[in-house]
């Protein structure tokens, strides 16, 4: 987590349940498929609310909801070009969180494939 990162030579610090807190929400705003489809689908590349409903398939309604979450996170940024807005990663370590994950799912499964195979 990132409460056991810290700069070289310092002590670690004991998280505060407020950081705890924190943390949490961001986890939550994470605990979304949409959010991580239209993250993914930003990876790389700003894109417009059209381009988004187009990758995702969500609705307009919904899509904008979700990218409100995202932008209130910190997760995505936006700017305005005329008619339209431009959605774009604000920080890429979102998809390494998502990398993570994934990996330790691919994990989970190889273990649970040789506790089967093994009968």
């Amino acid at each position: 987590m990132c409460m056991t990162l810290r700069p070289r030579g310092r002590a670690k610090r004991e998280p505060t349940p407020e950081l705890l807190g924190l943390i949490a929400g961001q986890f939550r705003a994470l605990a979304e498929p949409a959010r991580l489809s239209i993250l993914h689908a930003l990876e790389g590349k700003e894109r417009t609310v059209t381009e988004l409903v187009e990758l995702t398939g969500l609705g307009q309604g919904n899509l904008s909801k979700h990218l409100q979450q995202l932008h209130a996170c910190g997760f995505v940024s936006r700017r305005r070009d005329g008619l339209f807005v431009h959605y774009a990663l604000a920080d890429k370590d979102v998809l390494a969180l998502c990398e993570i994950m994934c990996h330790r799912l691919e994990a989970d499964i190889e273990a649970e494939q040789r506790v089967v195979a093994a009968r």
